[in-house]
C-alpha cells in the first residue's frame, strides 16, 4: 500500500469537547443516535448515487456489530463516497464560526449533514476513522480524534469500492450500543422502512436484513387488499384492536399514514403519541405536534417527504408546512366521524361512548368541532339518557338544571314527554348553552326551582282548610331543620313528598358539614361566615329555607291528614323529610341520620304497643 499523500493532524475548527456536550445534553436525546445518524449518512449518499447514475443504481448498508473476535463497530455503504476535499472539509462545515452552526445549519447541506452524523459517534467512541471513495478517484481515510485533532490521508493504489464505511472502536462502558443485539434493535426501531436494504452481519457469516414495507403508508388498491395487515400493526401499536383506521394524506408535504381510533379513553394526563417518518426514517415516535390538539383519540403513524426535522432529528420544525400538514389530517378525521355518522351510526355510537368526556371538553370550548359534532353526544335527561340529535328533534325548547342536586331533586315529577337536561356534570352545562348556536329553531329555558314549586297545582279550594293545617303541623315537626312544608298535587302519585334545596340552602349545608369535621379554629371561622351570611339573607327578607313538598294525592299524605296522634304524626313527617333528601341524592347529615334512627325505633315501638 503506497500513499500519495499524508496530511497532517490538523485540529477541529470547533471546541469539540464543548460540541460533544452540546450534542449530548441539548441536541440529541442520549448516545442510541449515532446509529440512526449513520444509517441517515449512509440512505444520502445512496440516493445522491442513484441521482447520478439513475435510479437503477443498487445501494445497500451493511452493519457489522462489535462481538467477542471483533472488537471495531463498522457501517458501509454503496453511496457515492467522498473525496479528499470533501474529507477536509468534512466538519470545517460544521461550526465555521461557532458552535451555534450547529443548531443552525441547513439540513440539505450534506457534508454538514455528514458531519452532524459523525460527531454523534463521539458519543460513544474516541475514535472515528472514515475511508470513502469516489468514482473516479482515488480512496481517502479520515481519521478524527476526541482530543480535538483529525487526519485526511489520500489512499493511493487501494482499491476500495466506490462508498464509504465508518468504523469505531467503542468506549467499555458504551459497548453495549454497538452489540449484535442493540444494534439490530437500533437499526430496526429508525431504518426497517427505509428504501435502501439494511444488512446486519450474523453468527453464521451471513447477513440478516432488517427491512419492511411500510404498511400504515399505503394507498389505492394497495392499501385495499393489505387492509388486515394495517390492523394488525395497529393492533400492536396500541395493544389492542383500533375501533377503526383511518387513511391519512396530506399532498402539500408529501404526507401519507393511518390513524388508529383507540378502542379504549386515554388517561386525562396522557399526551399524544404519534410516530412520523421522514423517507423512511424515524425522527420523532412521540409527536404531539402532528395532528390538532383535538385529536386525542387516535394515535397517528406517517411518512412524510415534505416536513423538515429539526437539528437533532428527534421532532420536526414547526413551521408553514406542519401547520397545513396538520390541517389536512385534521381534516380527515373531521371527514371519518362524518362518513361514519351516515353509514356506520351504530360505529359512531361505540366510539363517543368510548370518548365522551373527552369529546365534551372540546365541543364546550371549540366552535369548529361542536358545529359537526354535537349532535352526537349524550346528555342526561329525566326521560333517560340520549343523544343531543334526538333530544332536538324530541322538542325545540330545552329545559335543563344548572346542578346535579337540582336535577336529582326534581327528577321524580318531570313528565316523560317534557324531560328535562341535567347539566351539573362536567361539561354538560355548556354544550347546553351552546345549542341556540347549533341548531336553529332551539331556545333554552334555565329551571328553578322555585319557579318549579310555583308551577305545580295547588289542591282544590275545599281543602285549603285541611292543607293549611297539614302544613302548619307538619312545618312545626321540621322547624328544628330549617325546613318548611308546603302542600301540592303532582304525578306521580307514588311520589310521596320532594325535597326542595336551592343552592344557597346546599351551600349551607356544606358549610355545617364542614364545620363538624374543621379545628375549632375553623370551625368560628365558618361560624361567623354562616352568621354573616344568615344576617345579610335576613336583611333582605330572604332567608333561605329548604322546603318540603308533600303530595295532596298521595294516600299516605291523605292518611296522615286524618291522624290525630301527634307520635305517629311527627315520625312520619320526620322520615318522608329523610326519604325525600335520600330519593334526592343527598347525603344525610348526623342531625337526619340520628332522625332516622330514633322516627324507626318510635314506630317500631308504637306498632308493638298497638
Amino acid at each position: 500500500m503506497s500513499f500519495a499523500l499524508e496530511s497532517e493532524s490538523r485540529p477541529f475548527q470547533v471546541d469539540l469537547h464543548g460540541v460533544v456536550d452540546l450534542l449530548s445534553r441539548h441536541i440529541y436525546s442520549g448516545p442510541q443516535v449515532y446509529l440512526r445518524e449513520l444509517l441517515q449518512n449512509g440512505r444520502d449518499a445512496i440516493s445522491s448515487r442513484r441521482e447520478l447514475a439513475g435510479s437503477g443504481t443498487p445501494g445497500q448498508m451493511r452493519i457489522f456489530p462489535v462481538t467477542a473476535d471483533n472488537p471495531v463497530f463498522r457501517l458501509d455503504d454503496d453511496g457515492v463516497g467522498l473525496n479528499a476535499d470533501e474529507m477536509g472539509q468534512l466538519l470545517a462545515t460544521v461550526g465555521r464560526s461557532s458552535k451555534r452552526d450547529i443548531f443552525d445549519l441547513p439540513r440539505e447541506d450534506r457534508l454538514g449533514q455528514f458531519g452532524i452524523g459523525l460527531l454523534s459517534c463521539f458519543m460513544v467512541a474516541d475514535e472515528i476513522e472514515v475511508l470513502s471513495r469516489k468514482e473516479g478517484e482515488s480512496a481517502v481515510r479520515w481519521l478524527g480524534s476526541a482530543s480535538g485533532t483529525f487526519s485526511v490521508t489520500v489512499l493511493d493504489g487501494v482499491d476500495l469500492p466506490v462508498g464509504t464505511s465508518v468504523r469505531l472502536r467503542p468506549r467499555g462502558d458504551d459497548a453495549e450500543m454497538c452489540s449484535p443485539k442493540k444494534v439490530t434493535e437500533l437499526a430496526t426501531k429508525y431504518g426497517q422502512y427505509l428504501p435502501v436494504p439494511i444488512l446486519i452481519a450474523n453468527d453464521s457469516g451471513g447477513f440478516d436484513t432488517i427491512n419492511r414495507a411500510p404498511v400504515f403508508a399505503l394507498t389505492g388498491e394497495a392499501r385495499v387488499e393489505q387492509r388486515d395487515e394495517i390492523l394488525e400493526f395497529g393492533t400492536q401499536l396500541l395493544g389492542a384492536k383500533p375501533l377503526d383506521v383511518i387513511e391519512l394524506g396530506g399532498p402539500a408535504t408529501g404526507t401519507r399514514g393511518t390513524a388508529y381510533i383507540l378502542p379504549y379513553a386515554p388517561p386525562p394526563s396522557t399526551r399524544a403519541a404519534n410516530a412520523v417518518y421522514l423517507g423512511g426514517m424515524l425522527v420523532d415516535e412521540r409527536n404531539q405536534d402532528l395532528l390538532p390538539e383535538w385529536a386525542f383519540f387516535v394515535r397517528a403513524v406517517v411518512d412524510s417527504s415534505g416536513l423538515k426535522p429539526t437539528a437533532s432529528r428527534e421532532s420536526l420544525v414547526a413551521d408553514e408546512a406542519l401547520e397545513v400538514t396538520r390541517e389536512e389530517l385534521g381534516a380527515a378525521l373531521r371527514a371519518w366521524i362524518l362518513r361514519v355518522g351516515i353509514s356506520a351510526p351504530h360505529k359512531l355510537a361505540e366510539f363517543v361512548q368510548i370518548h365522551q368526556l373527552g369529546l365534551k371538553s372540546l365541543v364546550a370550548y371549540d366552535d369548529e368541532l361542536a358545529s359537526f359534532l354535537t349532535r352526537w353526544l349524550n346528555v342526561e335527561t329525566t326521560a333517560g339518557r340520549m343523544s343531543i340529535a334526538d333530544l332536538v328533534a324530541r322538542q325545540k325548547h330545552i329545559r335543563y338544571t344548572e346542578s346535579l342536586e337540582e336535577f336529582r331533586q326534581i327528577a321524580a315529577i318531570v313528565p316523560a314527554e317534557e324531560p328535562v337536561v341535567n347539566g351539573g356534570y362536567v361539561y354538560d352545562g355548556e354544550i347546553i348553552r351552546r345549542l341556540p348556536f347549533l341548531f336553529e329553531g332551539v331556545t333554552l329555558e334555565k329551571v328553578e326551582l322555585a319557579s318549579l314549586l310555583d308551577s305545580l297545582a295547588v289542591p282544590a279550594l275545599a281543602e285549603r282548610a285541611a292543607v293549611l293545617v297539614f302544613e302548619q303541623r307538619a312545618s312545626a315537626v321540621l322547624e328544628s331543620f330549617d325546613v318548611k312544608v308546603t302542600v301540592r298535587s303532582f304525578a306521580p302519585s307514588e311520589v310521596s313528598a320532594l325535597y326542595l334545596a336551592d343552592d344557597a340552602v346546599l351551600r349551607g349545608m356544606q358549610r355545617s358539614a364542614a364545620r363538624r369535621v374543621a379545628s375549632s379554629l375553623w370551625n368560628d371561622v365558618l361560624a361567623k361566615a354562616e352568621k354573616s351570611l344568615g344576617a345579610a339573607a335576613e336583611l333582605k327578607g330572604q332567608l333561605n329555607k329548604a322546603t318540603l313538598c308533600a303530595n295532596w294525592d298521595n294516600p299516605l299524605i291523605q292518611t296522615l291528614t286524618q291522624s290525630n296522634d301527634e307520635a305517629v304524626f311527627s315520625r312520619t313527617i320526620k322520615l318522608l323529610y329523610v326519604q325525600a333528601m335520600l330519593a334526592a341524592h343527598l347525603p344525610l347529615g348526623v342531625a337526619q341520620r340520628r332522625l332516622l334512627s330514633e322516627s324507626l325505633g318510635d314506630l317500631v315501638h308504637l306498632s308493638l304497643n298497638h
